[in-house]
């Protein structure tokens, strides 16, 4: 790890300062996914700036219905929530199934959705990597690319997100709140990372001299009870989605009124299921109508060789999640 300078700025504006002076800086909250990539020499920071006294840390309802999740709020704060348990489980569910209890209790919210991937080739910098330095190529393209992508990838880089929260919060249809020195403004959780295409190193919409505050979620207490996030990992604890789920439903006796739908383990970005919500939505809950439902979820869906499992692991495991969530199993 190289030398590197540290400040602790005490308010929002001296952050932003700070961040937009010197293009070679880096905010630090948890540290969770940033020291480690020091570590490994993919970010070379000559400062850090650690965020940890700015005042975002609250977990809220707003009077609008809005829940309002600061970006220092720490992953285990937010699962653990009662607010966030009864109107948004399907947050609390995969908060709860991603990493480690030691890791939730220092990774923040803000930290969790700007996480990078956690493919081999991009932590070793032996190894081409378009994602670490554009224009060497990309190593997983045809090397052992069991984790890797099956939508939306390109040759230049077919990487996965690694994040459990950001495939629920894409589900929920959240905000994220941006602070820059243009002043605030929001941008919807499905529009902020970004697919691969010819810039892999650019992986979200958020600028280098802004900072996310906060995310919001709209009242999604007619999904409460019927919502479910579904990860298939090599191991119980502490492994990235090989495929994950999450599911959002809100039935009308037997048929789905309306539904939310996003994946994760796939893509470059939490991928969200559209076309699929708009196919179920009406439809009664059934095994044929799962199937169907998976066909389309599977579109343009590709394999990259040690990842082919993926085509079948994928709807099976979104047919799976639809049955649970529903209470159709069986």
């Amino acid at each position: 790890m190289i030398n590197f300078d540290y400040i602790r700025p005490s308010t929002q504006k001296a952050a932003l300062d700070s961040i937009t002076k010197d293009v070679n800086a880096k905010f630090i909250a948890g540290g969770t996914n940033l020291v480690d990539l020091m570590k490994h020499g993919v970010e070379t920071p000559q400062k850090v700036i650690d965020i940890n006294k700015l005042p975002l840390r609250n977990i809220d309802e707003r009077k609008t219905g809005v829940i309002r999740i600061g970006a220092l709020a720490l992953n285990s704060e937010v699962a653990e929530s009662e607010l966030i348990q009864n109107k948004l489980p399907l947050l609390s569910q995969a908060l709860e199934a991603g990493a480690s209890p030691q890791l939730r209790n220092m990774a923040t919210i803000g930290g969790n959705i700007l996480q990078r991937t956690r493919c081999p080739y991009f932590y070793d910098t032996t190894m081409p990597c378009n994602k670490r330095k554009p224009g060497t190529g990309c190593s997983a393209l045809n090397g052992f690319n069991r984790m890797h992508a099956i939508f939306g990838a390109t040759d230049q880089c077919i990487a996965v997100h690694p994040s459990d929260m950001s495939v629920a919060l894409t589900a929920l249809d959240a905000f994220v709140v941006i602070a820059g020195p243009k002043g605030e403004r929001k941008l919807a959780f499905k529009d902020f990372h970004r697919l691969p295409g010819a810039t892999p190193h650019i992986e979200t919409n958020l600028q280098r001299n802004e900072i996310i505050t906060a995310v919001e979620v709209p009242d999604q207490s007619s999904f409460a009870n019927k919502s479910l996030y579904e990860k298939i990992r090599d191991r119980a604890s502490y492994a990235f989605a090989l495929v994950s789920v999450a599911v959002a439903v809100e039935m009308n006796g037997s048929s789905i009124k309306n539904i939310k739908l996003a994946m994760g383990g796939v893509a470059h970005k939490p991928w969200r299921l559209t076309e699929t919500e708009n196919f179920l939505r009406g439809k009664q809950a059934s095994d044929s109508v799962f199937e169907q439902a998976a066909t389309i979820a599977m579109k343009g869906a590709k394999g990259y060789g040690y990842n082919n499992f993926k085509l079948k692991l994928a709807p099976n495991t979104l047919v799976d999640a639809l049955k649970k969530a529903t209470g159709k199993v069986g």
